[in-house]
């Protein structure tokens, strides 16, 4: 399994930034996707991207606020965080060798350790 390192969480304020990072231990170009869990919720989809980076989904409440993206010459995929609201307040947590299936990313096996993202009113 390919391993995945994240960075980039902390405590921003509501209207805030920040930008996640995924780092992959090795070359391939895998599908990546990025969850989220809040305390007493189940872990949810918030954003994919395929291997090339030319097809990317997201969870409803995200879109226009929150962008996937990926640099595969650095093995790394980002999430960058905008608006953020208190409600986004989670961990969050990097996959990668997911699939697509009818436009939704549906997560591989391989998971990162998590970073907390929390953000004040």
């Amino acid at each position: 399994q390919v391993q995945l390192v994240e960075s980039g969480g902390g405590l921003v304020q509501a209207g805030g930034s920040l930008r996640l990072s995924c780092a992959a231990s090795d070359r391939t170009f895998w599908n990546m996707g990025w969850f989220r869990q809040a305390p007493g919720k189940e872990r949810e989809f918030v954003a994919g991207i395929n291997w090339n980076g030319d097809t990317s989904a997201y969870l409803d409440t995200v879109k226009g606020r929150f962008t996937i993206s990926r640099d595969n010459a650095k093995n790394t995929a980002y999430l960058q965080m905008n608006s953020l609201k208190p409600e986004d307040t989670a961990v969050y947590y990097c996959n990668a060798a997911g699939r697509w299936a009818s436009g939704s990313y549906y997560p591989g096996g391989s998971w990162g350790q998590g970073t907390q993202v929390t953000v004040s009113s």
